[in-house]
């Protein structure tokens, strides 16, 4: 499944609904098939996401690349491409910081 995140500040964010819940649960959210960020909610958004950023390419720093994991597991279970939390949670903590600089929520849909 796929869920897109929307703003009238910025284009949208398309993700798989099993990278966006993980996001929505870092920002402080259910992981519901709909919902909105709040324009007062933004800030707090912002910085949830900012600090799983960091804290992710902390966690990284010192690894060579063959010692990344390579493979990750789907919602499915299918195995797939390892991508870190920092190269997922950027694209919406630049539609999130859009939004507020904006004023204008973030919703997000089936």
């Amino acid at each position: 499944m796929i869920i897109t995140f929307k703003s009238k500040a910025a284009g949208d964010v398309i993700m798989f609904a099993d990278v966006a819940e993980r996001l929505m649960l870092l920002m402080g959210k259910d992981k519901t098939p709909q919902g909105i960020i709040t324009v007062e909610q933004l800030p707090a958004a912002v910085a949830a996401l900012r600090a799983a950023i960091a804290e992710d390419k902390t966690r990284h720093a010192g690894l060579a690349d063959e010692d990344l994991p390579q493979n990750e597991v789907a919602a499915n279970g299918a195995r797939r491409p390892y991508v870190s939390l920092a190269q997922r949670a950027t694209p919406l903590l630049e539609l999130l910081e859009w939004a507020n600089k904006k004023a204008r929520p973030v919703t997000w849909g089936v």
